[in-house]
């Protein structure tokens, strides 16, 4: 399969699908689901009754209020009843560090015989797996066909407001990209392309939030286009070399998943993590920023796990160092960037080949 291969037209959606997560992308891409038609069922399998009880009432006011939940979306807390019979696609919208648990309490009651979409963009913590080398791990071997990995810059609430968007559909199997690349393509607003390269997607989409984190600091110092640029230019160059050491070939950097992504979670206050970083420059602490929120920025505990798989496959990676240094070490955002500004002087280079 080529990589990046576009999927023309609209397709037949699947008419039954199953939403695991209540968050604003998770209702974001069954929103788009649901309204491909009125012989479309999406179910969402919410992690509390709350939340639940008000995507039924017509309203998520707890992780994307003021949008009215579409008639074709139902809510559930348990997975049996969630996983009505003949369900043609799985949408895993879990944050990375939750993923694995959720695994390993439901691996008997997922369905068999259809993709399997892991929409999480982390690493995790401990192991420094990925989202999908989880589910691998984890699910049986019957379910392992049928996976895919969904990335891409794609903001719930652009989504919701039914404006163009593109994202990348990554798996193993050929067959598997572009049967769920399909099924999320509406032919207007949401456009789906295909890839093999799950290994530098996964990565990918990882190591933009931890860099986006980096992107909102410079937004809270008052720094402007030059430094962003710059900053983007060579987290690029880092998302890049720690791709290609985990498999990829790094052609996936330039995509919707690398470059794509990049410029936009590190360009935009919608971006939780560029949010996280702005107001750490802005002196607040991690515990007061995340006391102040429901939603999760991913970037956050993936600084961690970056750290630990770069220090495992030898990458130098100084922003992410840095992002970490400021998150768990408590330097200040300010003194970050100027060591980063000070590092001895070197060639650019390439982007695959630099180390």
């Amino acid at each position: 399969m080529s990589t990046d291969a576009a999927v023309p037209g609209s397709h037949a959606p699947p008419s039954r699908t199953l939403v695991v997560g209540d968050g604003a992308f998770a209702m974001a891409m069954a929103t788009s689901l649901a309204r491909r038609g009125s012989n479309t069922s999406v179910r969402i399998l919410c992690h509390t009754s709350q939340v639940r009880d008000e995507i039924n009432s017509g309203e998520n006011k707890t992780y994307l209020p003021g949008y009215k939940v579409h008639e074709n979306i139902t809510a559930y807390t348990s997975i049996t009843e969630a996983c009505e019979p003949d369900i043609q696609l799985v949408l895993l919208v879990i944050p990375t560090q939750f993923l694995r648990k959720f695994l390993i309490a439901n691996l008997a009651a997922l369905p068999v015989g259809c993709p399997i979409v892991v929409c999480a963009k982390g690493i995790e913590i401990g192991t420094a797996e990925t989202p999908y080398e989880m589910m691998i791990e984890e699910l049986p071997g019957k379910y392992h066909k049928y996976f895919a990995v969904l990335a891409g810059p794609s903001f719930a609430k652009e989504i919701m407001d039914g404006e163009p968007t593109n994202v990348v559909v990554a798996s193993q199997y050929s067959n598997v990209a572009t049967q769920v690349a399909e099924y999320v393509s509406d032919g207007s607003a949401l456009r789906a392309y295909v890839s093999d390269d799950v290994h530098g997607i996964e990565i990918a989409g990882a190591v933009k939030n931890v860099l986006a984190i980096a992107s909102g600091a410079l937004d809270g110092l008052n720094f402007g286009n030059n430094a962003r640029a710059a900053l983007v230019c060579r987290g690029l160059a880092e998302l890049t070399r720690l791709a290609v050491a985990t498999g990829s070939n790094g052609r996936s950097m330039a995509g919707l998943a690398g470059v794509g992504d990049l410029m936009l979670t590190c360009s935009s206050s919608l971006s939780r993590n560029f949010t996280v970083g702005k107001k750490l420059a802005s002196g607040m602490t991690l515990d007061e920023i995340s006391g102040g929120t429901n939603a999760v920025a991913e970037g956050v505990a993936t600084a961690k796990s970056v750290r630990m798989l770069a220090d495992k496959l030898n990458v130098e990676m100084p922003i992410c160092e840095a992002v970490y240094q400021v998150l768990y070490e408590g330097k200040a955002p300010k003194v970050a960037l100027a060591e980063l500004q000070a590092r001895p002087l070197g060639a650019e280079g390439g982007l695959v080949a630099e180390k």
